[in-house]
């Protein structure tokens, strides 16, 4: 993980203990939560559609309250060498092995690096989707050592995220917010309250926070929250329901 000026560029993929310790590890934070209200999001991947479902269905045992299907890591491809999502009927494919396996809400992680994210949310939605999460990072990019002429990462490339990646992630949860009508957990960027805000602006359902825990700490979350809570403030909003979506009746009106 490198820190570049815009934002984060990583290669650390997907590396985890494994889908057994990680059920347990869900079943310790359910307990753990369960009396704040807090809900547990499981997010898998797999290497091909048949084990997206193999996955799903061992840790559906572990009882999470959402399960993500991760197919959108730029840093992992399928047996073609491409993401999953990079493809709207592979990504259908996943996403009916997933809900087949699972009596537990799915959720599906899309790309910003493919040419159309409406078409591919549209695919997984038609195929059983009960909400979408936008968007993974972006990239592969490349950050060269100028004296060793080498990558910095190991890796040699990695995906984007933070900063940089904001303004993209605000376009796929608006085009996507507007055309399907399932819960959608904006991430990509969100540092801040203000961008938080946007987000909810533009329609999402839900914020998620990654890289900005780098630039903040883990009291970013506390902050963020009391950050959207004084945009409501000053503009009299109650509920997040006031304003959630307020832009998409509003942006290209002549």
């Amino acid at each position: 993980v490198l820190e570049w000026g815009g934002g984060l560029i990583n290669a650390v993929g997907l590396s985890n203990p494994g889908v057994g310790v990680m059920a347990e590890e869900i079943r310790a934070a359910k307990e753990q939560l369960a009396p704040l209200g807090v809900p547990i999001i499981a997010s898998i991947f797999a290497d091909n559609i048949y084990d997206f479902g193999t996955i799903a269905r061992y840790i559906t045992e572990a009882r999470p309250d959402l399960i993500e299907v991760n197919i959108s890591c730029p840093n992992v491809d399928d047996q073609y060498l491409r993401m999953f999502a990079a493809d709207p009927y592979v990504s259908a494919q996943v996403t009916r092995r997933v809900k087949a396996n699972t009596d537990i809400p799915v959720l599906v992680k899309l790309s910003p690096n493919v040419s159309d994210i409406v078409r591919i949310a549209e695919a997984v939605v038609e195929a059983g989707a009960d909400g979408i999460t936008a968007v993974n990072t972006l990239g592969p990019g490349m950050i060269l050592d100028i004296e060793t002429l080498q990558p910095v990462l190991s890796h040699g490339t990695g995906g984007i995220s933070g900063p940089a990646l904001r303004p993209i992630a605000v376009r796929c949860v608006y085009d996507i917010c507007r055309t399907v009508d399932v819960p959608v957990i904006a991430t990509g960027g969100v540092t801040t309250g203000r961008d938080a805000v946007e987000m909810i602006l533009v329609g999402a359902t839900a914020v998620g926070i990654g890289s900005a825990v780098y630039y903040r700490g883990l009291d970013v979350f506390r902050q963020v929250c009391e950050e959207i809570r004084d945009y409501m403030v000053r503009h009299g909003y109650q509920r997040l329901d006031d304003f959630r979506g307020l832009a998409l009746g509003v942006i290209g009106r002549s």
